[in-house]
């Protein structure tokens, strides 16, 4: 399924799910060693994906969730390895939007919340005709809730921001990707204690 989120359309299959992941995977041809981000439904939500979440992350959750920061934190082994990408940490966000809120409250408590693009194409539809075109047999449904909120924030290649990715190395963040949040705001909040 595509789904709007407060940053970007997603492609959302549930993160415990062999077959929607093979069948995510296929659908953006993406490469399998990539991890896949997970949405929340809820900010508790994150013990059940990490295996433990450092005091500052715990702070920026606080303070930036729901909203547009991905922490990448150490996986919980029970997170399966297409979400992690064979690797040993995992992507998780609160957005807020309700619908993909919704959708990870009707699964597992997450839902895949990769962009809906192919995978090497940095296109960010912002019309169904679009999203379609890209995706035509390929999804079983697209829920369109109009422009995506990055719409406004286009830049003058025409692509959109996503989240705000930081990985979280003890209780230090490190920059991954800078989006609709500017890691000096997350940075400045950690300084002031």
């Amino acid at each position: 399924m595509i789904y709007p989120t407060d940053t970007l359309y997603g492609v959302g299959v549930d993160p415990c799910s062999e077959i929607g992941l093979a069948r995510l995977f296929a659908t953006k041809r993406r490469d399998r060693g990539k991890p896949i981000p997970l949405l929340l439904s809820q900010a508790e939500e994150v013990d059940r994906w990490a295996r433990r979440v450092p005091a500052a992350a715990a702070r920026l959750i606080d303070r930036f969730w729901p909203g547009a920061l991905t922490l990448v934190l150490l996986a919980d082994p029970g997170v399966h390895p297409a979400v992690t990408g064979g690797g040993d940490t995992v992507g998780l966000r609160l957005p807020d939007h309700p619908v993909p809120r919704a959708l990870a409250a009707g699964l597992s408590g997450a839902v895949t919340g990769t962009s809906a693009n192919r995978s090497g194409n940095p296109g960010s539809w912002s019309s169904p005709e679009e999203i379609v075109r890209e995706f035509t047999g390929e999804v079983d449904w697209v829920l369109w809730g109009g422009k995506s909120a990055g719409d406004a924030r286009r830049d003058s290649f025409g692509d959109v921001p996503g989240s705000t990715v930081v990985r979280m190395v003890d209780d230090r963040p490190v920059l991954l990707r800078e989006g609709v949040l500017p890691f000096r705001d997350i940075i400045e909040f950690l300084e002031r204690g």
